[in-house]
């Protein structure tokens, strides 16, 4: 019996051996599954993080685009209503829609004073009349400097005639109409523009006349009808347009007195004055360089000769 007990407890531990070694190879086991498994959760972590930034960085560069775009449009919305608002023909079509007929009839008008003066006289808004008139001018200044004793050096003066007579018609009628508008008066610097440049047709008249007939008498009579026509004219618009006896007397009185005395300073002291501005720009008046025949001298024409023949000789 002691025998057989002893033959029982080797087989049972021959059994916990064998079990111990099993629970050992599967504890190997299930730590091997557990590495593996974290190995597999830290790449999917790791996978997961790549994927956010990547993520991220999309969206950031989405907004960026967008963000682009948006002040792409809204540079190029501006650039095109600023392009519209200073190339568009249709702003200035209505001051320049008019007929040659209305033309002629308000440059006729313009030297035919108005009598009523209870009610606002009306005047042309449009600017196409009067612009040809301050051309028209230009042309005459020209005119007159060529038949004039002015001596005209490096070209012509058109420059000094475009600037006289465009600043005389923009500088006068923007002083008049701030000046009408400190006296209450009823009007609008496009009439105001119109008004003064239909008035320069007396002038373009008296010059083109007296820059062919030089006589100082003639110019008085026309300075006179002429010019003080056209000037009666602007003064009763202005009139029926203003409100108070005051404002009435200091309105009309600077546009007469402008106005005539520019006429006056056209056929006088115009080309004195373009003349004076010449002399202090390129000095004072030198005559043309002439050509001069020179005589040879007679050793260079021997030289020369013998040059000749011996270039003869050796052909």
């Amino acid at each position: 019996q002691g025998g057989g007990s002893a033959v029982i407890d080797m087989e049972n531990m021959d059994d916990t051996s064998g079990s111990s070694f099993e629970d050992m190879g599967e504890m190997h086991q299930r730590m091997k599954e557990e590495e593996e498994e974290e190995a597999e959760g830290e790449a999917g972590a790791g996978e997961e993080e790549d994927g956010e930034f990547l993520g991220m960085k999309g969206l950031r560069g989405q907004l960026g685009r967008q963000v682009a775009d948006q002040m792409w449009q809204v540079g190029k919305r501006q650039a095109s209503k600023a392009f519209s608002l200073y190339a568009n023909i249709d702003i200035l079509r209505p001051y320049f829609d008019v007929e040659p007929v209305q033309v002629r009839a308000r440059l006729l008008e313009s030297m035919i004073p108005v009598k009523m003066i209870n009610f606002p006289q009306k005047i042309a808004g449009e600017l196409y009349g009067p612009l040809m008139l301050v051309f028209t001018l230009v042309a005459i200044l020209l005119h007159g400097m060529k038949t004039s004793d002015t001596i005209i050096r490096e070209g012509t003066l058109m420059g000094t005639a475009i600037g006289t007579c465009f600043g005389y018609w923009l500088g006068v009628s923007s002083f008049m109409y701030f000046l009408a508008y400190l006296c209450n008066a009823q009007i609008t610097m496009v009439q105001m523009l119109s008004l003064l440049g239909y008035g320069l047709f007396g002038h373009c008249i008296t010059l083109f006349v007296t820059y062919n007939i030089h006589f100082h008498s003639l110019f008085y009579i026309f300075w006179l009808v002429v010019g003080g026509l056209s000037t009666l004219r602007m003064v009763a618009v202005l009139v029926s347009r203003t409100v108070g006896h005051t404002q009435r007397l200091i309105l009309c009185g600077t546009l007469a007195a402008l106005h005539m005395l520019f006429l006056l300073y056209l056929h006088f002291a115009y080309h004195k004055v373009v003349e004076g501005i010449l002399d202090t720009l390129e000095g004072p008046n030198m005559p043309p360089f002439q050509r001069v025949a020179r005589d040879v001298p007679v050793v260079s024409s021997a030289v020369l000769n013998t040059t000749a023949k011996a270039i003869a000789l050796t052909l």
